[in-house]
């Protein structure tokens, strides 16, 4: 089966205790600050709170002996081929204590389209026919089979014209009305917290290479969900409890003077003149 195998290793990556999943260390990163989102647990599920206009990368690490798969989907659509995601799809290889950041939307094996939070109606699912599983991330892990007998043809490699053939499909542009500056952006989602999406943002080099991997089951050993939003959306649904500032100290003497003594002269005051 063909499986993007990495190109590049994140080493020095930390993966703290907020990693979600059992076979591999899945987490989202914040490109712009490269701080770790804080994954919030509501009614089963996991969340995250994004800031539109915000880059984001999808960090997965494997602390196991042996290689994985991790086929990844953003809102429901296929981060490699860009096809509505299914199990059976491309993903990436994982060798064995391998870190490995998925930064965007795969255009061929040298190029993607950056992840950043956006307006629903500007991702990428939205803006080619596909809105119904817009704000969610998934991993779906497998573990491989052991190759006995070695599977024909190896590792496979494939040109510019077959990789553009597989790549994501390109999208019309983001309407002119919706476009705003990053300040402009965050200003609006304390106003009105547009529902996110994925968007597809500009192009960066991320290079890749094709690999065989036999997997174990035909069905994954372990599906990993994050679901994301707003700050200001999860704080209305309940998954985030708002910021409240801290109760005062009650003052046992209010009407009481603090200082009994000579105060300090105003720092305005030019000494010396008439």
């Amino acid at each position: 089966m063909k499986t993007a195998l990495l190109g590049l290793i994140l080493a020095g990556v930390g993966v703290d205790a907020n990693a979600l999943g059992r076979i591999a260390d899945v987490q989202i990163l914040d490109r712009n600050t490269g701080s770790i989102l804080t994954p919030y647990r509501y009614r089963g599920e996991y969340w995250v709170a994004g800031v539109p206009g915000d880059r984001y990368a999808i960090l997965i690490r494997n602390d196991r002996g042996e290689r994985l798969l991790a086929v990844t989907a953003v809102d429901g659509i296929n981060v490699i081929s860009g096809e509505n995601a299914a199990w059976s799809q491309s993903g990436y290889v994982y060798g064995p204590g391998e870190s490995y950041t998925i930064d965007g939307w795969r255009k061929s094996n040298q190029e993607i389209a950056v992840f950043e939070f956006t307006a629903s109606p500007n991702s990428y699912a939205e803006r080619t026919g596909r809105p119904a599983n817009v704000g969610v991330i998934g991993v779906a892990l497998f573990l491989e089979r052991a190759a006995s007998p070695p599977a024909i043809g190896g590792a496979l490699r494939h040109n510019e014209s077959e990789d553009s053939a597989r790549a994501a499909p390109a999208v019309p542009p983001a309407p002119s009305n919706n476009a705003a500056a990053p300040s402009e952006r965050r200003e609006s989602l304390a106003n009105s917290a547009p529902k996110l999406g994925t968007g597809h943002g500009g192009r960066e080099t991320s290079l890749v290479n094709w690999t065989e991997f036999n997997r174990l089951s035909g069905t994954p050993n372990e599906i990993i969900r994050i679901r994301y939003d707003s700050w200001d959306n999860l704080v209305a649904m309940g998954v985030i409890q708002p910021r409240r500032p801290p109760a005062p100290t009650p003052n046992a003497f209010p009407e009481s003077a603090f200082s009994q003594f000579v105060p300090d002269p105003p720092s305005n005051l030019s000494y010396g003149r008439r």
